[in-house]
């Protein structure tokens, strides 16, 4: 399925980048939709969806031929005319979302399939990062922990004390391999409240969870059957199927059957617990791009400002502060308002501000309630 890289373009020619490409986003409606969901979009304002911004990064050190995007059927397309580098047999697509163990687990068994001693980086398409040296030779780190059978994470030095992410408890550093920075993972924690965020920063043993995982691809479908043996089975079976004329009808018969579960919670945490897992304490910017409060600070890394822009609105700013996304033509004028979020889309007007950005999501729930699918 995917041919190798010669020896002089990557450190390793089993080192492969998965790229899940699913989820709305729903934190960044209406902007993002079941149609075009956050990992199409341009929300840093450099002319780059974030999924094209994050093929770019590995590119250097994997190459096209080692990239592998599952996302949804839907998406396809897109995706495909995102990444012309990337072969079409690359792009792997789901029928329906079932989660990130079924998407990851297929890769692993694809990899698996075509070789046996796959280093597989999974890789979220809708983050930035800054600094992407620092960010490709923490992925080679990894990837050499990886190769001893650990499952492996790049974890991110948090610079503020922020309840949208997740965390990682660290503890001492690795000694194998050596010349690593690699250390051992006590324990994922969910988003916590300010005051414990405030702890975790203070104490110096928390790093952020950028859900990136590297792990041998064999290894991750063992760890996966013990908690999820009947979804392995399955992601077995059209992995089989791959390359055979079965292959749409087995698909078509087997993935509405596969668990909907979180790869954090079916390998990462179970993994954990058996003082399995490493991470790489990374030094570079990195941001989900969660919500508006997020697009503005991404923004205005390229256009200093009390008010971020995006989009090709007219915009009027008398005293006001906030960001403004527009996917209109329109005038819009502001006077007088602070920490405001205005996103104007052809059918859909959003007005907030920047305390409320997280609270989006209960919104997008509200017109669900009203039967108005079609805004989603």
């Amino acid at each position: 399925m995917v041919s190798h890289m010669p020896a002089t373009s990557v450190p390793s020619s089993h080192l492969y980048a998965v790229i899940p490409a699913g989820g709305v986003g729903s934190r960044l409606w209406p902007l993002s939709r079941a149609s075009e969901p956050k990992f199409l979009l341009d929300l840093t304002g450099t002319g780059r969806s974030l999924l094209r911004a994050t093929v770019d990064r590995v590119l250097p050190l994997v190459g096209a031929d080692h990239v592998l995007v599952v996302t949804g059927r839907r998406h396809r397309e897109a995706v495909a005319a995102q990444l012309p580098d990337v072969s079409a047999e690359h792009i792997v697509a789901e029928n329906e979302p079932r989660d990130s163990s079924a998407a990851i687990g297929l890769a692993a068994a694809l990899l698996v399939q075509h070789d046996p001693d796959a280093i597989m980086a999974s890789l979220p398409a809708d983050h930035v990062i800054g600094d992407e040296p620092t960010f490709r030779a923490a992925l080679q780190d990894a990837a050499s922990v990886a190769a001893t059978g650990r499952l492996v994470t790049i974890g991110v030095t948090p610079s503020r004390p922020a309840t949208g992410f997740g965390y990682i408890r660290f503890a001492e550093a690795l000694t194998e391999p050596a010349g690593t920075t690699a250390h051992a993972v006590t324990q994922f924690v969910e988003k916590p409240r300010a005051d414990v965020a405030e702890s975790y920063l203070r104490s110096g043993d928390y790093l952020w969870n950028a859900g990136m995982f590297v792990a041998r691809a064999a290894d991750l479908l063992a760890w996966l059957a013990q908690t999820q043996p009947a979804l392995v089975d399955g992601v077995t079976e059209i992995a089989e199927a791959w390359h055979t004329d079965e292959r749409q009808r087995v698909v078509d018969r087997v993935w509405p059957t596969l668990a909907r579960i979180a790869i954090d919670y079916s390998v990462a945490e179970p993994v954990a617990a058996r003082g399995q897992v490493a991470v790489i304490p990374a030094h570079f910017d990195w941001d989900d791009v969660g919500d508006f409060s997020a697009v503005a600070r991404q923004v205005r890394r390229h256009q200093p400002g009390n008010l971020a822009i995006l989009g090709d609105a007219q915009v009027l700013s008398e005293g006001s502060t906030g960001v403004l996304v527009s996917e209109t033509d329109r005038l819009i004028a502001l006077i007088g308002v602070q920490d405001l979020v205005v996103v104007d889309t052809d059918d859909v007007l959003l007005v907030t501000t920047g305390d409320n950005t997280q609270r989006v999501k209960e919104m997008v729930e509200m017109v669900r309630q009203t039967g108005n699918d079609g805004l989603l």
